[in-house]
């Protein structure tokens, strides 16, 4: 039998105000339906440590994996010239400004966060306790929804441009690694928090939307590699299309409008070896809190690239037809320079005058990843990624759209896909076991991880492209049981579950799928079953072994569609996934078995930041004498 324990704890005033209060209190919200989950905010982007204390947290893939995240900061700022505000003040530039670190004060204004799902998010409980990774809010249900899930964001602006933000994701298994932000800035003349329209008249001269991406993959392997990696300090950047197709003579199946990410060479590394792909031989103190134990083999643990892809810009208020010409700007910029740091003024002119001569950068010649490696063949690399003074944190890319003039009313429309994509695991593991052995070079393990990796995300950006432009009306799969229910009943396993009605794609079969150990560890399917059967007894279990499962709903065979290959189609694994482990029987010698940390799942405290006062709730086996200890997202200990 399993013992339930509960403990509370009271965190220290000072940790307290370290996790909680060193922000304003905007709400977040995660996007996680498909295998690249990130969280979102309602002031309009997502800046550094605005979630919780982490470097790197967010976009992350394959996000089944713990600590997977790639993200540290992105920012949003909106800049025009020749601009007068409603007290006559007269500003040669105006530029408002969300991230990548925290301004000096805001001058965006949430008006509005809201979540729209197309069906309830499945039910699952474990034992009878519900069983999550991320806590979702629904405020609404569309059947009618083309996505599976979208969030959509509403923010004034001092400039009296209006944001509408519409954050979507699809849970279909060959489009569910990237994540769609639509941008539609309309000039409302609104200044502030209120109804009241402050502009009314004010045209806007020059806008432009800029965005900057800081990424450093991944978390898992930051302190395998070095701590710097963590801040981005090794990451390469890389574009295509330049805003002009076929400007810079990209091969012809490249063609698009994209720059992207991946984990570079780090001279500074703590390791021996060559830490492209950021191979795991062994594991220190910190980074043993971000992997498991046996985690050791080579395997690559930061094999993967991450990007934007543009699928629309309006020419014009008045011409809604794609602009090949924009982004106007792609380039890459110092992460640690004095206008992305916190200070960022919507009052102080010499200030915006150099934000918005940034934005108006043009395409930076040479790219980025040209500039460190001048040949091209990045398997080769051994200069240090980071061209900036040796104290900077490392390089960022940056987009800009623009110039656009708005009368009042006047609306554009910018749309990007945030993708993510590289190696399977399994070829991490392959590759990587051969680079440990000795078997190959470096060299030809690089070559793997850029190769397979670069190919794959420019998949997924040809992917998000052909389903954008066919109105994302691409195959679906069956919608996911309503309920999933995994219980404990020595000698077996028993799950039961619950189908929607109504599904316009209704599934033929189930299928059950299980890993033991860990959530994230090697799945087999345990069963396939007719659509009609609600209830499985898993009596292939043993004594003391920990089990999860996910459940999935299987359609008819498809001939095949936009972004989509011939063949049966699965909902998603994302839906069903349980986070809590289950087992027969107990462990009636502590000592006979090696007890691993890992395996005891705790419950994650809602909502982060860390609440003062929280319940933590956790299973144990009963007369099995073991130490639970207590961190928080820093990795520090906080109770035993």
């Amino acid at each position: 039998m399993k013992t339930l324990n509960r403990v509370s704890l009271i965190v220290s005033l000072a940790l307290v105000l370290h996790c909680s209060f060193l922000y304003p209190q905007y709400e977040n919200r995660w996007m996680s339906v498909g295998s690249l989950h990130n969280w979102y905010s309602e002031i309009g982007s997502e800046i550094e440590e605005a979630f919780v204390l982490r470097q790197q947290y967010g976009m992350q893939w394959p996000a089944i994996y713990r600590y997977q995240d790639m993200q540290c900061a992105k920012g949003l700022w909106l800049g025009c010239s020749n601009f007068t505000d409603e007290n006559n003040n007269w500003y040669p530039y105006k530029v408002v400004t969300a991230g990548p670190r925290v301004p000096q004060f805001y001058a965006l204004y949430p008006q509005s966060f809201k979540t729209i799902s197309k069906f309830e998010p499945t039910y699952v409980t474990v034992n009878g306790y519900p069983s999550y990774d991320k806590e979702i809010i629904i405020d609404s249900l569309d059947s009618d929804l083309i996505w599976d899930r979208v969030i959509v964001n509403k923010v004034n602006t001092q400039l009296g441009v209006t944001i509408e933000r519409k954050i979507s994701q699809l849970s279909q298994g060959f489009n569910d690694n990237y994540i769609i932000n639509e941008y539609m800035l309309t000039n409302t003349g609104n200044t502030d928090y209120d109804e009241d329209i402050e502009l009314p008249n004010n045209t806007i001269d020059s806008l432009y939307l800029f965005l900057t991406y800081r990424y450093a993959i991944n978390q898992s392997t930051r302190y395998v590699i070095g701590n710097y990696t963590g801040w981005g300090i090794n990451t390469m950047n890389d574009a295509r299309g330049d805003g002009l197709i076929n400007s810079a003579g990209d091969p012809s199946d490249e063609q698009f409008r994209a720059q992207f990410s991946w984990h570079g060479y780090f001279p500074n590394k703590i390791v021996s070896y060559d830490n492209i792909g950021g191979p795991i031989w062994y594991l220190n103190s910190n980074a043993l809190i971000y992997n498991t134990p046996d985690d050791t083999i080579g395997r690559l643990g930061a094999a993967q690239f991450v990007g934007t892809v543009t699928l629309y810009a309006d020419k014009s208020t008045t011409e809604k037809v794609d602009d090949l010409g924009q982004p106007s700007t792609t380039s890459f910029i110092d992460s640690d320079m004095q206008l992305l740091q916190a200070g960022s003024d919507a009052f102080n002119i010499d200030r915006m005058t150099q934000e918005y001569n940034l934005m108006r950068t043009g395409h930076q010649t040479p790219r980025h990843a040209d500039l460190v490696v001048p040949s091209g063949d990045y398997a080769i690399q051994t200069s240090q990624a980071n061209v900036y003074p040796p104290y900077s944190g490392g390089t960022s890319y940056k987009i800009a759209y623009g110039p656009y003039t708005l009368l009042p009313g006047d609306s554009i429309r910018i749309v990007v896909a945030e993708c993510a994509a590289g190696m399977s695991r399994e070829e991490q593991i392959r590759v990587g076991e051969l680079f440990k052995a000795g078997t190959i070079t470096a060299y030809a393990k690089n070559t793997e991880v850029i190769n397979q990796g670069r190919d794959s995300l420019f998949s997924t950006f040809q992917n998000a492209i052909e389903a954008f432009n066919e109105n994302w009306n691409i195959p679906q799969p069956p919608r996911s049981p309503a309920t999933f229910s995994v219980v404990s009943d020595s000698p077996k396993i028993v799950l039961d579950w619950t189908l929607r009605s109504g599904d316009p794609n209704p599934p033929v079969k189930i299928r059950i799928y299980r890993s033991q150990n860990f959530y994230f560890g090697d799945c087999e399917m345990i069963a396939e079953l007719e659509d009609t059967v609600t209830h499985y007894e898993d009596t292939s279990v043993q004594i003391g072994k920990l089990y999860y499962y996910y459940i999935t709903c299987v359609g008819q065979y498809q001939s095949g569609g936009t972004a989509t290959p011939p063949g049966e189609l699965e909902s998603g694994r994302y839906y069903t996934q349980t986070y809590d482990p289950v087992k027969i029987g107990s462990l009636t010698n502590v000592n006979s078995e090696f007890i691993n940390p890992y395996e005891y799942n705790l419950s994650q405290n809602y909502p982060n930041p860390f609440n003062p006062r929280t319940t933590i709730e956790y299973q144990i086996p009963e007369l099995s004498f073991v130490k639970i200890k207590v961190y928080d997202v820093l990795g520090s200990e906080v109770s035993t």
